[in-house]
């Protein structure tokens, strides 16, 4: 991490203002360009809107190869769609872990959301934004993998960095094989470690590119 990224994040953690004034989105023309930069990470529009859900999968599958887990990346299926969202193409699962569970093959499903989504006037609520798009994933995909012999696993973050339940189960398994496996003191704590990194040096990613100057 640069050291832009890390004064970046670091003010973003502790809700710092970034942007020197709240504005229209130059790129979707909707939303308020927000000073504490909640818009510039999550707006779908603007270009590399994907790169944080890349970089926190890539960062998940190496941990699985280390670890010794025979797992493919955007494996392709048949039967993953997202019709809820106006798309019929078959899409691929973002990770497939073979023989995961039971002897069948699992589909992590990774999403990144603000913690504070869907906050409006009720009380915040440390996690609920993750555990609700953990839900929407369940709901959306897990039919479909039971139904076709595969189990689905979302794994739901937060930009500050919660993890759902199911993501912690995930990696804390993980964490045992490797533990078991690669037997040096770095396995001890190194995936949630790994993972916590990558998800704010994504973030950081994207609010640096997204600074109309870089003053930080």
């Amino acid at each position: 991490m640069s050291p832009v990224e890390y004064r970046t994040i670091l003010k973003y953690r502790l809700m710092i203002p970034l942007f020197p004034v709240d504005e229209v989105c130059p790129v979707c023309h909707k939303a308020c360009l927000d000073s504490f930069g909640e818009h510039a990470v999550h707006c779908k529009e603007l270009p590399g809107f994907k790169y944080r859900h890349d970089l926190v999968r890539d960062v998940l599958f190496d941990i699985f190869r280390c670890a010794g887990i025979s797992a493919k990346k955007e494996a392709p299926v048949n039967f993953l769609t997202d019709l809820l969202e106006g798309r019929s193409t078959l899409r691929p699962a973002d990770i497939l872990v073979f023989g995961w569970v039971g002897g069948k093959h699992a589909c992590v499903d990774l999403t990144g959301v603000s913690p504070l989504v869907g906050l409006g006037s009720s009380a915040f609520t440390v996690g609920q934004a993750a555990l609700k798009a953990a839900s929407g994933k369940v709901i959306k995909h897990e039919k479909a993998c039971l139904d076709n012999q595969h189990v689905f696993i979302p794994f739901a973050f937060d930009t500050f960095g919660f993890l759902a339940p199911e993501a912690v189960d995930l990696l804390s398994r993980v964490q045992r094989v490797m533990h078991s496996n690669v037997m040096t003191p770095r396995s001890m704590d190194v995936v949630f470690k790994r993972l916590s990194f990558a998800i704010q040096k994504g973030v950081a990613a994207q609010l640096v590119a997204r600074l109309p100057t870089i003053s930080m």
